[in-house]
C-alpha cells in the first residue's frame, strides 16, 4: 500500500540544503520538542561495512539542551499538519500555527547531512495525523525504508507507530526501524476522552500490541533462520503527559505497571504538562510544568523496572501521592524500618537494593566483593554506596557506622538536613519536620516537610 507522496531528487554529496529545508527543520524541529520519548538505542548491531553507521552502545551518544530536549538524535516531526484536535497538543487542528510538511526524500537527505556532520547517531521520528493514519504511516515507511535501501544508512532509528494505520504499514516499517513507539498521550481513557476526542484507548492499544506480538513471531524466527530481517529490534516505548489531568501518582504508576507486564515495553516516559494552548479546560499551573512531580515518577519507574518494587508497596489508595522531600525508594524505607538493618555480608541481592543509597552497580559489587573479604564502611564507600543514605539502613559484621536510632523522626530529619539530597526547587526554601498535629497534606509519604 504505497500512498502517492512528493519527493525530492536522489541525493548526492554535492546537495546543499535549501532554504526550503531549513526553514522547515527550525519549524519542525521546535515541534518535537514535547515528544520526549527520546532515549538510547537498547541495540547493540555493528554496519556491516556497505552502508553509514551503527547502533552500538558507545555511538549513541547523548547531550541536553537548556531546555531537556535530547540533541544526539535528529528529533523532528514529519509534520506538525494534524487532523485532530487534542486540546493539549499545540498542533491540533485549530490552532493557527505555521505548518510544514517533509517529503520521504528530505527525511533522508537531512539525516545523511547531519550525521556526515558528526552531529547525531540516529533519527528520532514522530508526526502530526496529515489526510489520514494511513497516508501519514505510509510516509514514516517511505522515509525509513529509503534511509536503508537508497542511503544505505545503518544508524539508530526510532519511530511512531500510528493510532489507526493499517497493520500491515506498521509491520513493514517495523522492519526497518530499530525502535518505535505509541503514545499513550493521557493515563486514563476518561482523559483521552475529554482532551483528545479523535482519539481512544482501543485504537492506540492496538498497534502496541501488535509491535509486541510481531517482536516475539520475529525472536523466534531468528531462532530458525539467522538471517530473518528483524523486526523493531530495540523494542517499543511510550509516553504518558502528567498534570493535564487530575489523575493521582498511583494511577499513573498502575497504567505504568500494567503496560509493562501486558506490552513488555522498555520505556514508559512521563512528559510534565505545557500549557502552549492557554486553553480553559487545562490546568493553568502558575508554578509552571510538574517537573518535580515527573522526577519521581521516573524514580519511581526506575524502582519497578530494576529494584523488583511494585505500585502498591510505594503507593495505596490511601496514599495516593509521592513524598516530595523524599525519593520513593527513602520513603519506603522508612515506612517499612522493620526491615532493617540489613547486614552487608549476607543479605541477598534483592534486599540489598531496597537499601536507600545503594544501587544496582554497587549492589552487584558488593556481592562478588564479599565472597573474597570482609567489608567496612570505607570499602563500602569505594564501591560507591552512598553512606549519607545507607548508614541508617545497614550494619558491617553486626556494627553500624555509628551509634544511630532506628527511628523514623531521627532518620527523616538526618536526611533531609543533608540538602543534597534535596530535590533542586526545595533546596533554598527553609522546611521543618510536620508533627502529627499539622492539618496539612503533602505528596502521600508519611514524612513530609513544610516550607517555613
Amino acid at each position: 500500500m504505497n500512498t502517492p507522496h512528493p519527493t525530492t531528487p536522489p541525493y548526492s554529496p554535492a546537495t546543499h540544503l535549501s532554504p526550503t529545508i531549513l526553514d522547515k527543520l527550525s519549524l519542525l524541529t521546535a515541534a518535537a520538542k514535547y515528544d520526549v520519548a527520546c532515549t538510547s538505542s537498547g541495540i547493540d548491531r555493528r554496519g556491516d561495512g556497505t552502508g553509514i553507521g551503527n547502533t552500538l552502545s558507545c555511538g549513541i551518544c547523548h547531550s541536553f539542551a537548556a531546555d531537556g530536549r535530547c540533541v544526539s538524535l535528529l528529533k523532528i516531526l514529519f509534520t506538525n499538519e494534524c487532523i485532530f484536535n487534542c486540546a493539549y497538543c499545540q498542533n491540533n487542528c485549530n490552532n493557527d500555527v505555521p505548518r510544514a510538511t517533509f517529503t520521504p526524500d528530505e527525511i533522508c537527505t537531512l539525516t545523511i547531512e547531519f550525521y556526515r556532520r558528526n552531529y547525531i547517531e540516529g533519527l528520532f521520528l514522530s508526526s502530526g495525523i496529515i489526510v489520514s493514519p494511513n497516508y501519514t504511516m505510509d510516509l514514516i515507511y517511505q522515509a525509513v525504508m529509503r534511509l536503508r535501501t537508497v542511503y544505505h544508512f545503518q544508524g539508530y532509528i526510532h519511530i511512531k507507530a500510528i493510532p489507526g494505520a493499517d497493520p500491515i504499514l506498521i509491520e513493514k516499517a517495523g522492519f526497518y526501524a530499530d525502535r518505535m513507539s505509541v503514545n499513550l498521550e493521557l493515563p486514563t481513557s476518561d482523559a483521552l476522552r475529554r482532551l483528545a476526542p479523535c482519539k481512544s484507548r482501543t485504537t492506540i492499544l492496538k498497534p502496541m500490541r501488535q509491535i509486541q506480538n510481531g517482536i516475539t513471531q520475529n525472536k523466534n524466527e531468528l531462532m530458525l533462520y539467522r538471517h530473518a530481517p528483524r523486526f523493531v529490534p530495540a523494542g517499543q516505548s511510550t509516553q504518558m503527559i502528567i498534570g493535564a489531568t487530575p489523575e493521582n501518582d498511583f494511577q499513573i504508576m498502575s497504567v505504568a505497571e500494567s503496560l509493562y507486564g501486558k506490552f513488555d515495553l522498555k520505556r514508559v516516559f512521563y512528559s510534565a504538562f505545557v500549557n502552549v494552548n492557554h486553553d480553559t479546560s487545562l490546568p493553568a499551573l502558575p508554578e509552571g510544568p510538574p517537573l518535580l512531580r515527573e522526577h519521581r515518577l521516573y524514580q519511581a519507574d526506575w524502582l519497578l523496572r530494576y529494584y523488583h518494587f511494585t505500585v502498591s508497596e510505594l503507593l495505596s489508595e490511601e496514599s495516593p501521592n509521592f513524598n516530595i522531600y523524599l525519593d520513593p525508594k527513602c520513603d519506603w524505607a522508612l515506612r517499612h524500618l522493620e526491615y532493617f538493618p540489613v547486614e552487608i555480608h549476607t543479605a541477598d541481592y534483592k534486599t540489598l537494593l531496597r537499601v536507600p543509597g545503594i544501587g544496582a552497580k554497587s549492589a552487584k559489587r558488593i556481592v562478588q566483593a564479599r565472597r573474597a573479604s570482609k567489608l567496612d564502611f570505607n570499602d563500602l564507600k569505594k564501591i560507591g554506596v552512598v553512606l549519607k543514605r545507607a548508614l541508617y539502613f545497614i550494619t558491617c559484621s553486626g556494627r553500624m557506622m555509628y551509634p544511630t536510632k532506628l527511628d523514623e523522626d531521627y532518620i527523616c530529619r538526618n536526611l533531609l538536613a543533608d540538602r543534597t539530597q534535596l530535590p533542586r526547587e526545595l533546596r533554598n526554601s527553609g522546611y521543618r519536620q510536620l508533627s502529627l498535629f499539622d492539618d496539612v497534606s503533602f505528596g502521600g509519604g508519611s514524612h513530609v516537610c513544610i516550607p517555613m
